[in-house]
């Protein structure tokens, strides 16, 4: 039995900055090679833009636009050609679409207005460094002729890039080549009844390759161990790990047919080490089959309370149009906070303007204006921008925008604006105790810098769940989470952020979810910061499984748990996983899974000051609680998630 987990997010580390490192032996060539190539028999893939990581839409802005793009390449692959959709914009006769690298052109396809269909780049003479193909995309458009019609806003698009590839993947014989530049799946085995440094390094693997691997989407599944027996043979771009606890802690490449299995080996702490170093920067020096991490120290502690782009690790951004405008990316998790009182620098430029033409630069989120100022003739912005604390969410995008007008001349007279954000733009953010907004929109940020996992009984099932849920929290972030497996009552009395696994019910009365069920019919919801509960008594007791999240002094509790129906609580993790946007879309503080039903979400809102606010509000839960109630057991009403995607 295989369980999946799967589904997406950003390129990170779980790393560490001491490490000690012993490498040694070798490793048996794997039977199936292709005689005189040492690779795997799987010629000519063609990979999709989504996953190599890399967005599946190109769009080239202009009579001349550029972009460039950048690809991981597999050992024993040769890019050979980029295949897309071609969309011309209107109002051009033709052109060309020219692919070139270094100051070499690659190749070039010419464009007819006729030609809305797929075209087939050729990649031949590409050169591969590091494991990656970077090469540069450009456009040559010709206008139609006589009136000028052309809008340069609209784009030659290309959908649905994918890249050709011929050869075959070559099977890693040492452990610093096992972690391919591009997983498409990865089965984690462990003992049907896992111990807990087991069920430990499980989670922590999940995340790590999620961590690393961002936004390839790569599938991630956990299965049991049938006694001795190994897993069998992965196939190209698939790697198979075992986790045993034991003696002689190592990570070592296990031969037999197609790519060999890792086997991560060790006894408590040395356990987790061992998957740290598979995940981390150290590994590069594993030039064998099997290596020995001594000590490895991880670092998770969140950035200073001010940081330019460039330590998020986030590059400057830059437009070119008539009317530029660019996002900043304001990402709490890479924050690894939640946050408050946040501020930005903005550093960049744009083209002066003529004396004829007057502009304003307009910076705004979601389209509510945050600033405005005239444009002058310096071109620099230099300017402190305050995102108010309404407007902090997981993900805000800070549009900045040039905004032009007056006369521009005759056709093609006037130049298109350049507008430039540096990366040494600075944020300036406190930590928000508590979280605001609270529930899912305050995750993962608010399990930084270290989150407990608490296990129940089910060891091995309850591994699963935890994998899933922290798979799913690790998609959201641009930061690596780190996780510890500890006993479930361990992490219910603990003051660290927790994810929590009773999937047969909560019994607990420390933490209070949300919204609670009993036997009798009675469904209890709990307005947040101390606002007055919602209770309603049913005729029939409802069953659900459910994800909620509860505030315990001033760490962040994820539950996860069902009316004695783990099945339903399964039902759910399996629906968030089968939409990479669904985690990202969550909302509130509870979702909850009825039988037979697509999850819904659930808001107990935040308690107002005065009396008659706090009799309002409590009026809005009961209807929020009567409306889950129809949706459940009366089926009068649906109630669909809304989703809510934040670039």
């Amino acid at each position: 039995m295989r369980v999946g987990i799967k589904r997406f997010l950003r390129a990170a580390v779980f790393g560490g900055v001491t490490a000690a490192l012993v490498v040694s032996g070798g490793v048996t060539p794997v039977s199936n090679a292709a005689p005189g190539d040492g690779g795997l028999v799987a010629d000519r893939p063609t990979l999709n833009m989504t996953s190599l990581g890399a967005d599946p839409d190109v769009s080239l802005y202009g009579l001349q636009g550029t972009q460039i793009l950048t690809v991981p390449v597999p050992k024993g692959l040769t890019p050979s050609a980029l295949t897309a959709n071609v969309e011309l914009p209107a109002n051009v006769r033709g052109g060309a679409i020219l692919v070139t690298q270094q100051g070499r052109t690659l190749s070039r396809v010419e464009l007819l207005q006729s030609d809305d269909t797929p075209v087939t780049i050729p990649l031949t003479g590409a050169r591969v460094a590091d494991e990656r193909l970077t090469f540069s995309l450009r456009s040559q458009l010709l206008p139609a002729a006589g009136e000028c019609l052309y809008d340069p806003s609209i784009p030659l698009q290309l959908t649905d890039a994918a890249i050709d590839f011929s050869g075959s993947e070559e099977p890693p014989t040492v452990v610093a080549d096992f972690l391919p530049p591009v997983l498409q799946r990865m089965t984690i085995y462990i003992p049907r009844t896992p111990s807990r440094a087991e069920s430990d390094a499980a989670v922590r693997l999940t995340t790590a390759v999620v961590a690393k691997y961002g936004r390839q989407n790569t599938d991630i599944g956990i299965a049991p161990l049938v006694g001795d027996s190994e897993p069998p043979p992965s196939t190209p771009l698939e790697r198979n790990v075992i986790i045993r606890e034991g003696p002689n802690a190592a990570v070592s490449l296990q031969g037999g047919d197609g790519v060999p299995a890792m086997l991560i080996r060790g006894s408590g702490d040395d356990l987790a080490t061992q998957v740290r170093m598979l995940s981390s920067s150290v590994a590069s020096l594993a030039l064998s089959s099997k290596a020995v991490a001594g000590t490895i120290e991880s670092n998770t502690q969140p950035p200073a309370n001010q940081a330019s782009l460039r330590d998020l690790g986030q590059p400057g951004v830059t437009a070119v149009a008539f009317n530029p405008q660019v996002f900043v990316g304001l990402d709490q998790t890479r924050l690894g906070k939640p946050v408050r009182s946040m501020r930005v620098h903005l550093k960049g430029s744009y083209t002066p303007l003529p004396s004829t033409v007057g502009g304003q630069v307009v910076t705004s989120i979601d389209g509510q204006t945050v600033d405005r100022w005239a444009v002058d003739s310096s071109g620099a912005i230099d300017r402190w921008i305050t995102i108010p604390d309404s407007a902090l969410h997981r993900y805000i995008n800070l549009r900045v925008a040039v905004d032009i007008a007056g006369p521009t001349g005759r056709c093609g007279e006037f130049q298109p604006v350049t507008l430039r954000i540096d990366d040494d733009t600075t944020i300036d953010s406190s930590v928000a105790d508590p979280p605001a907004p609270a529930g899912f929109q305050s995750l993962p940020q608010a399990l930084m810098p270290k989150v407990q996992v608490g296990l129940g009984r089910e060891a091995f099932t309850d591994t699963v769940r935890a994998a899933a849920i922290l798979e799913g929290l690790q998609r959201l972030s641009a930061r690596p989470l780190d996780t510890e497996v500890v006993p479930l009552a361990d992490a219910i009395d603990s003051s660290t952020p927790a994810v929590l696994i009773a999937a047969n019910g909560w019994d607990n009365d420390k933490l209070v979810p949300p919204i609670r069920t009993s036997t009798d019919g009675e469904l209890d919801v709990e307005s947040i910061d101390g606002g007055e509960p919602a209770k309603l008594t049913l005729e029939t007791a409802p069953r659900f499984g459910s994800l909620q999240t509860v505030r315990d002094g001033n760490r962040t509790v994820v539950i996860a748990t069902s009316d004695d129906a783990p099945g339903l609580l399964d039902a759910m993790l399996s629906w968030l996983d089968a939409d990479p946007s669904r985690w990202a879309s969550l909302d509130g503080t509870a979702v909850l899974a009825p039988p037979g039903r697509d999850p819904v979400m659930v808001n107990a809102e935040a308690a107002p000051t005065d009396s008659a606010q706090v009799q309002s509000t409590s009026r809005a839960a009961l209807w929020i609680t009567v409306g889950v109630v129809v949706f459940v057991i009366v089926g009068s009403a649906a109630f669909l998630l809304r989703y809510r995607r934040r670039a």
